[in-house]
């Protein structure tokens, strides 16, 4: 099933989406909740971030193609982790599908896309095996990791190279049923294919950074975990716009546009 947050006339709510056609429900799908009896066109709503997480978790490097590429750039040898990573972004930063990313006036040439499936959690969960970990995923959603690599390098929390407002973009919905092993993610700017990579050859599985995580902190509904990407990103400029597809859940475009001043 797929599930949208969206807004009209004025309010924010959640719907199933069939075809062009939004379901409205009261409460969150995750939890309790029940049909409105109101149904919109998916033309007349506006797309929203697709849940606002309790907590926003995301992979650390968990490709290894990405990891090299990333190395080559830098000069260095590359180094592939031991164990699952995990790190923290800011809501701030979260836009919607359609939405513009706004490069800071003063950011320098290195803005990157990076393009990652996003795991919704569902239910509140703790010390999770890795044999029940996929039990508390509710669904996937797409996530766009933009990056300013000169800060990324320079600022010790990355504060502003990974936490600047609209650096995160995410959506457009949640798909409940994908197919994992068949997945592809594809990045596209503007039109032209950048990168594909098979979306599930990560280095740690999903259910194995579940697993870990549960060891020592709480899920809770409505948290995501951004996965982590592959490859590497051309510098994108004002004007780019940004394609990044998952098959079987769709696809999240937004333009970048730089401050002025």
């Amino acid at each position: 099933m797929r599930w949208i947050r969206f807004s009209t006339a004025g309010r924010t709510a959640y719907g199933s989406l069939n075809g062009d056609t939004v379901t409205e429900i009261s409460g969150e799908p995750w939890g309790t909740h029940a049909p409105t009896g109101q149904q919109h066109r998916l033309a007349d709503v506006t797309l929203e971030v697709p849940v606002i997480p309790r907590t926003f978790y995301c992979a650390g490097i968990n490709y290894a193609k990405h990891i090299r590429e990333m190395a080559a750039k830098r000069g260095v040898e590359p180094v592939f982790p031991e164990k699952a990573d995990i790190g923290y972004r800011a809501n701030n930063a979260l836009v919607a599908h359609g939405q513009n990313v706004v490069i800071p006036a003063d950011a320098t040439e290195k803005v990157n896309y990076e393009g990652e499936l996003v795991v919704v959690i569902g239910r509140q969960v703790k010390h999770l095996s890795e044999s029940d970990a996929m039990s508390c995923v509710f669904g996937y959603t797409i996530g766009n990791d933009v990056s300013e690599r000169t800060w990324q390098r320079g600022d010790r929390t990355f504060w502003r190279g990974k936490n600047a407002d609209t650096f995160k973009p995410m959506g457009p919905w949640i798909e409940t049923d994908v197919d994992l092993d068949a997945m592809e993610t594809i990045v596209r700017v503007n039109g032209a294919e950048s990168i594909r990579f098979k979306t599930n050859d990560m280095i740690f599985s999903i259910p194995h950074y579940i697993s870990q995580m549960t060891k020592y902190l709480t899920l809770y509904p409505g948290d995501v975990i951004w996965m982590g990407t592959d490859g590497t990103s051309p510098d994108l400029t004002d004007g780019d716009v940004v394609d990044v597809e998952l098959t079987g859940i769709g696809v999240l475009r937004n333009p970048f546009v730089k401050a002025r001043g």
